[in-house]
């Protein structure tokens, strides 16, 4: 399974490509930023932002994009880009019928460090471990982008039995899965 990983943001988008499956070493196919200036007009940022994920698409080709569910921070602003952000990324992986699934940043965490409060240190610790890394990637948003990924490879099988049974059960309860 290969996934790309977006740690959702206008001033920095972080991307970042996985390739691998639950329970084998993975393997990073690629890591990055997309930056936009902050002074640009919002409209063109988010274009801008478009721009960068599909040319990581193209150039990559996954099978799903795992991106950071947006919660709720103190700071509007802040939230209202990283959610603008995260559904640029969305709607470019559904326009080529790419599944996407949404985690927590303490889903994340606690993939990767084993715990949910882990700080933005430890995960890029964990992901320069996991993928045999020389060095963390550089910034932050980079290796949250490969945690993002890595979580979901290894959460993606359980989370598909998990479904499997509930569509089960509904058949069998008479009702439409």
């Amino acid at each position: 399974m290969r996934v790309l990983g977006v740690d959702p943001g206008l001033t920095r988008c972080g991307v970042g490509v996985v390739e691998g499956v639950a329970g084998r070493p993975l393997t990073m196919a690629g890591v990055g930023v997309v930056r936009t200036p902050p002074d640009m007009e919002l409209a063109h940022r988010l274009v801008a932002v478009e721009r960068g994920i599909e040319q990581w698409l193209d150039e990559h080709r996954p099978d799903c994009v795992a991106v950071e569910r947006v919660f709720s921070q103190h700071n509007v602003r802040t939230v209202m880009g990283t959610a603008q952000a995260s559904a640029v990324a969305m709607l470019c992986a559904a326009r080529r019928d790419i599944p996407v699934a949404l985690h927590t940043p303490s889903e994340v965490k606690a993939a990767v460090t084993g715990s949910g409060r882990a700080d933005k240190a430890q995960v890029g610790a964990m992901v320069t471990r996991l993928l045999r890394l020389d060095a963390p990637p550089k910034p932050a948003d980079a290796a949250d982008a490969l945690a993002l990924a890595i979580c979901h490879i290894w959460r993606a099988p359980a989370q598909n039995r998990l479904q499997q049974a509930v569509a089960a059960h509904r058949t069998l309860k008479g009702r439409p899965a």
